[in-house]
C-alpha cells in the first residue's frame, strides 16, 4: 500500500544539534578548528560602557563568514538562511528556538567597524586556517569577471621608452627650474615595461592583421588602429586601457 507521512509539529523533549551536524560537515569543522576569541579584545574599543548590549563580535563575523560561503550578499537572506541551518546555528552558537540578530543590526554593526579591522581580522583567520592545516598553499584560485573597458579610443596614446623619456624630464626640469605645483599638474606618460620579445611578438601581430587577405571589421576606416596594452595606454586611467577586457577581481 501507498505510504504517506504525516507531520505535527510537537516540542523536542531532548535534542542537541551536535547530535545531528556530521563529523565531516564544513561549519562543525569551523566551530571546533577556528578560535575567534581574539575579535573580543580588537573590537572592545569600538563599544561604551553603557546601553543596550550589541551583537557578539564573534557571530558577527560568523555570519560574515557563511555569507561568503553560501555567496550570499543581503543581510536579510542572510539571517533567514542561516535560521534554516542546523550546521550554521551550530556554528554560531545558537539552538533551535534562538532568534538570530536582525538584519537591520548586521548591517548597523558592518558600519561600525572600520574597514582595517576588517582586512587585520582577514588576515588573522586565513592565519588560523593555515595553522590548521585547512589550506595546503599549494594552489590559488582567483575568481574574475571580463568587462570592457569605459574610455575612448581616441584618447589613447603611446607609451614612451622607459630610460629616454626620464632623462629627457629630468633635463627639462633642470633648465627651466619647473617647481612642484607645476610639475604636479603635468601627466606623466607611462613607461613601456614589456620586454623586447613581448614588443617584437605584438609588432609581428599587427603586420600580420594588416598584410593579412581577411581584413578585421572596419579596418579600412581611417581611424582605425591596432593597439595594445604594452605599447599604448589611455591618459585618464593608465590601469585600465581602453577598449580592452581586464578582469575584476573580487
Amino acid at each position: 500500500m501507498q505510504g504517506r507521512k504525516n507531520y505535527t509539529e510537537k516540542l523536542f523533549l531532548s535534542f542537541r544539534l551536535s547530535d545531528r551536524v556530521p563529523k565531516d560537515n564544513l561549519y562543525g569543522k569551523l566551530r571546533e578548528t577556528l578560535d575567534l576569541s581574539f575579535i573580543y579584545k580588537d573590537t572592545k574599543e569600538l563599544y561604551g560602557n553603557t546601553g543596550n548590549p550589541s551583537i557578539d563580535p564573534v557571530v558577527f563575523f560568523k555570519l560574515l563568514i557563511t555569507g561568503y560561503l553560501e555567496n550570499i550578499t543581503s543581510d536579510r537572506k542572510l539571517v533567514e538562511h542561516c535560521s534554516m541551518r542546523m550546521d550554521v546555528l551550530y556554528s554560531l552558537g545558537y539552538d533551535l528556538d534562538e532568534e538570530l540578530p536582525w538584519h537591520s543590526t548586521i548591517s548597523r554593526t558592518r558600519q561600525l567597524y572600520p574597514e582595517s579591522l576588517f582586512e587585520k581580522l582577514f588576515n588573522k583567520v586565513f592565519a588560523l586556517c593555515v595553522d590548521s592545516g585547512m589550506v595546503s598553499g599549494h594552489t590559488q584560485a582567483v575568481d574574475s569577471a571580463p568587462i570592457k573597458a569605459n574610455a575612448s579610443m581616441e584618447s589613447v596614446v603611446p607609451k614612451m621608452p622607459a630610460t629616454p623619456i626620464d632623462s629627457h624630464l629630468k633635463k627639462v626640469s633642470e633648465e627651466n627650474g619647473a617647481n612642484g605645483q607645476k610639475q604636479a599638474k603635468t601627466v606623466s606618460p607611462a613607461h613601456i615595461t614589456a620586454p623586447e620579445h613581448e614588443l617584437k611578438r605584438v609588432e609581428k601581430h599587427h603586420r600580420n592583421l594588416r598584410e593579412g587577405p581577411v581584413r578585421l571589421v572596419g579596418g579600412f576606416h581611417k581611424k582605425a588602429r591596432l593597439l595594445s596594452n604594452k605599447t599604448h595606454y589611455n591618459p585618464h586611467d593608465p590601469d585600465l586601457p581602453a577598449g580592452k577586457h581586464v578582469p575584476t577581481y573580487r
